[in-house]
């Protein structure tokens, strides 16, 4: 099943995002089985002000696991977080309705 996470960072906090990115991308290599997409929200300058990753979980309980154990989750980067079923629609440019 799939999750969709949202997660929007507290406001001045692109410095820790910076610091942390590192060890989230090492995670990120770990998991990498987990997850269906994943990407930094931009500004309207470009930078990265939030994340959107959508898992590939056993249940909600699993996907909540993945993201607590994010290292941006662990920093305290995220001043709210959003994690919905998710259900892919068109993927590769291929519609599976």
């Amino acid at each position: 099943m799939h999750f969709a996470l949202t997660a929007y960072d507290r406001p001045g906090a692109l410095p820790l995002r910076l610091e942390v990115r590192p060890e989230h991308l090492d995670y990120l290599r770990a998991i990498a089985g987990s997850i269906v997409f994943a990407g930094p929200m931009l500004d309207a300058e470009g930078k990265p002000c939030g994340s959107i990753i959508v898992y590939d979980a056993e249940d909600k309980a699993a996907a909540e696991k993945l993201v607590n154990d994010d290292p941006y989750s662990k920093a305290g980067l995220f001043e709210r977080v959003e994690l919905k079923g998710f259900r892919v629609v068109v993927k590769d440019g291929v519609v599976n309705a």
